[in-house]
């Protein structure tokens, strides 16, 4: 009775929607968090948060996918024009540059939960409003793909809102300790939407037009909406009197020079990605291929990446993580080189699926350096940051591939990609990622 014991915890109050998941904090008869055994990949799926988080964002991802490749083949079909293809890309991803440093800022302040699930809904309206435009109006002329370009840029403005903060909450979903294979997984849905999506939204498209395949994507990703919004994570420590603005963001990367290099290399494989989108069109349209063409080289794409993601920690294990951005965008570059003068629809396909290969290595080790480095404070702006250099690169790939296609070639486009790749290569050496980051209060 004498015993004093501890008052009732203090926790710091959850933001508004932000509540501690039951059981996660320690109490009486429970293992403190570090004194508990790290989970790997397929433990982490069957955990009650990180699993539902997963799982949605892959039906999402797949639904992204079957609107890329539909949005493309439309447009395409409409215009004839590599170009018009390109601005399909050009819509989507111009507001990753206006506005996801502005998403970061406020991924730090406010409730990222709310702000992933506002941005899902946003992706849903876009591609819901293409799918009743098809079944009641129809696609048939240049207005029409006038159409399909600006819902390209609603969507577009929903993934740079959601990016940021979609990035940030992965720390919380998971134990410390975990980051790596969290981040791992984290990419996954990314990639096995490319996997599945184009195929899927071909087949769709060419089974039952254009109106289910959108009216699909918009579902998916109101599926994951309605996951983000039933999840609880444990809320974030206060953050005193720090500055959280954009420019805050910036300034810390002066402090941290491994950061913006982790950022650079981040910067060649997103302008690496967009030939995969907005050259599969032409390039299977120079091999005698249609529509399932295209959809089977993104999806070849997506494989070659899923196929890696288990073997990820494997090849940690044989070459240290600093240098595996180096390694996967060097053979992400020799992908590209086959893919520029393959002779056959099958040879295509195959230079596409090691070119994922290359890509998923590059993309887990650049992104899990990055965020086993930043303090939380600054995590949603920096994450951000990231969204820009993978997504928001590409609307200047994009218009280059398309006009460069037109103009000079289709392999001509893909060669120049292929060089940015390599100078990624180049740019992320070991030595170059292999410094700690510096202390943080």
């Amino acid at each position: 009775m004498a015993r004093v014991s501890e008052p009732p915890k203090e926790r710091e109050q959850p933001e508004e929607g932000e509540q501690p998941e039951k059981g996660e904090q320690p109490e009486k008869g429970e293992q403190p968090e570090e004194e508990l055994a790290l989970r790997g990949p397929v433990r982490l799926l069957a955990d009650r948060r990180f699993g539902p988080f997963f799982f949605g964002k892959l039906a999402s991802s797949v639904g992204v996918w079957i609107y890329n490749v539909v949005a493309s083949v439309v447009v395409f079909q409409l215009t004839g024009s590599a170009f018009a293809v390109g601005l399909v890309s050009v819509a989507q991803f111009v507001p990753q540059i206006a506005l996801a440093p502005l998403a970061g800022a406020q991924a730090d302040r406010g409730n990222r939960l709310h702000q992933l699930a506002a941005a899902r809904l946003l992706v849903a309206v876009g591609a819901g409003a293409l799918a009743v435009w098809a079944a009641f109006v129809g696609f048939r002329g240049t207005l029409d793909a006038a159409l399909v370009i600006a819902m390209a840029f609603v969507v577009g403005v929903g993934f740079a809102v959601g990016g940021p903060a979609g990035h940030a909450i992965i720390p919380a979903l998971v134990r410390r300790g975990e980051l790596g294979s969290a981040v791992a997984l984290n990419q996954t849905p990314f990639t096995l939407g490319r996997a599945v999506g184009p195929a899927a939204g071909a087949g769709l498209l060419a089974v039952a037009g254009p109106a289910p395949a959108f009216a699909a994507a918009s579902v998916a990703n109101l599926a994951f909406a309605a996951v983000v919004l039933r999840l609880r994570i444990q809320p974030r420590p206060a953050r005193g009197d720090g500055d959280g603005s954009v420019r805050a963001g910036f300034r810390y990367l002066r402090t941290d020079p491994v950061a913006a290099v982790l950022l650079g290399g981040v910067v060649a494989i997103g302008l690496g990605l967009d030939p995969v989108i907005t050259l599969s069109p032409a390039i299977a349209d120079g091999l005698g291929g249609g529509e399932q063409l295209v959809g089977g080289l993104v999806s070849a794409f997506g494989v070659g990446a899923a196929a890696l993601v288990l073997l990820v920690p494997a090849l940690q294990a044989i070459v240290a993580l600093r240098r595996l951005p180096s390694v996967g965008l060097a053979l992400f570059a020799v992908a590209y080189v086959g893919l520029a003068f393959a002779p056959s629809a099958a040879l295509a396909v195959g230079a596409m699926a090691l070119a994922g290969a290359g890509m998923m290595i590059a993309t887990t080790a650049l992104t899990t350096l990055l965020q086993s480095r930043l303090p939380d404070e600054f995590r949603g702006r920096i994450m951000a940051l990231w969204a820009v250099a993978f997504v928001g690169t590409r609307p200047l790939a994009a218009a280059v591939n398309g006009a460069v296609a037109d103009t000079v070639g289709v392999e001509v486009a893909v060669l120049l990609m292929t060089g940015v790749l390599a100078a990624g290569a180049v740019l992320t050496r070991g030595r170059r990622t292999a410094s700690p980051p510096p202390p943080h209060p």
